[in-house]
């Protein structure tokens, strides 16, 4: 790894001027160079609006790793004024939940969740998710014979809200609701939110912490053998308060549904848009099956679903020459690090037959519980598309939302030949 450079001067418009075009339509379908253009203001860049960008890889990967930056917590939230985005009605509630804690607490919280989907777990959940992605191919070759077909309604929203929706044991008639729910929710979390996506989020909040408190005491009056159920006999041994026990345990169910319908869609959608774009490769894997772990890490490193992860500084410090104050958050642009030239050899080519890692679940001790689900679900997704449908290709270039953090394809259109 070179090491970090220290960052030029840097013009605030510019910086300004390279955000507002990744947010559009040509942004959205191809940000490498707005990132490269990024990457070359140097390894840690002053954010406009407050805090620093962190662009390397290098740097990126140290933070994650390194105990002494925090994630930005209710304390934190708190001390940033009632008046800001930190202490809205979303932000609040996102601010308790796993993601958003430090230790000890988010050494308590994580433990008593176990080994959430260890090779036991996922081996469980395999069978339902192989049987709803027949279901789903089913739905969409069916959908295909009268010609173009929207992969990412029928197939891509479909298939994580399906697997966390049974796991979690909800009622199916529920699931239109929470994703659009979630997918609204998740604007509380991009980089820089509007008021009115803040509002959306605020609103959406509110009825997913309504559904979630009624389904925990759904559980404690008729518990059986679902993980909400579980994890309040875990929070009875924790907690001799009944009503923490149930805080607890709403907020673990609220996380768990929230990171299943946002990040995974768009890596299923993302993953099927990237193949079809390469049929050489998308032929070769068909030959080489026992690649397909490989393509599907290949797709989190070039495209990964989220871009941005953000951290706190513990302590004065300094990053590339750059001093950072305590308190002060840094932007983690992981999106940018995983096509640092510094780490990756031609980072701008996708290559499923790649040996390369990413930052796409994070890293330390905040690394996503939910990765080994999340690959699941491309891995089978990806074995049935090429068993099934051979002739898949592209019928119209993707839509994406017009997002920095959060990437979202909302429309795939496809056909069969």
């Amino acid at each position: 790894m070179e090491p970090a450079l220290a960052s030029p001067s840097v013009d605030r418009r510019t910086v300004v001027s390279l955000f507002s075009r990744l947010r559009t339509a040509s942004g959205q379908a191809n940000p490498l160079p707005f990132y490269a253009e990024l990457r070359s203001m140097g390894d840690v860049v002053p954010a406009p609006w407050g805090g620093y960008l962190i662009t390397s890889y290098g740097l990126c990967d140290r933070i994650l790793r390194d105990r002494a930056w925090q994630v930005p917590d209710a304390g934190w939230r708190a001390r940033q004024g009632g008046a800001t985005r930190w202490n809205a009605r979303s932000s609040s509630e996102m601010g308790r939940t796993l993601p958003a804690l430090n230790p000890p607490h988010h050494t308590r919280v994580r433990r008593s969740l176990g080994n959430l989907f260890d090779r036991k777990s996922v081996a469980v959940i395999k069978h339902a998710v192989e049987g709803n992605v027949e279901r789903l191919l089913d739905r969409l070759t069916r959908k295909l014979r009268g010609g173009q077909a929207d992969f990412s309604a029928l197939v891509s929203e479909e298939l994580p809200m399906s697997t966390i929706g049974e796991w979690l044991q909800l009622p199916p008639a529920d699931y239109p609701l929470l994703r659009s729910l979630a997918h609204d929710q998740v604007f509380t979390q991009e980089l820089l939110p509007s008021a009115s996506q803040l509002a959306g989020s605020d609103v959406a909040t509110v009825q997913l912490e309504a559904y979630f408190r009624e389904l925990v005491q759904e559980r404690r009056r008729a518990p059986g053998d679902d993980p909400v159920s579980a994890w309040l006999r875990t929070w009875d041994g924790l907690e001799s308060d009944r009503e923490a026990a149930d805080e607890a345990v709403y907020l673990l169910a609220l996380l768990v549904f929230l990171a299943a319908p946002e990040t995974t869609s768009t890596l299923l959608s993302t993953m099927v848009w990237l193949l079809l774009e390469h049929p050489r490769q998308l032929g070769w894997l068909r030959a080489h099956p026992q690649h397909i772990p490989d393509a599907v890490e290949e797709v989190l490193r070039y495209d990964s679903p989220n871009h941005v992860i953000s951290r706190i500084a513990t302590e004065d410090t300094t990053l590339a020459g750059e001093r950072i104050e305590k308190d002060r958050m840094v932007h983690l642009m992981v999106g940018a690090a995983n096509h640092d030239p510094a780490h990756h050899i031609d980072p701008e080519v996708f290559d499923i037959r790649r040996k390369a890692g990413h930052l796409s679940f994070s890293g330390g001790i905040h690394y996503c519980l939910g990765a080994p689900l999340a690959r699941l679900e491309a891995q089978t997704l990806l074995a049935a598309l090429l068993r099934r449908l051979p002739g898949l290709r592209v019928g119209a270039a993707p839509v994406w939302a017009p997002r920095v953090g959060f990437r979202r394809i909302t429309e795939l259109q496809v056909v069969e030949s």
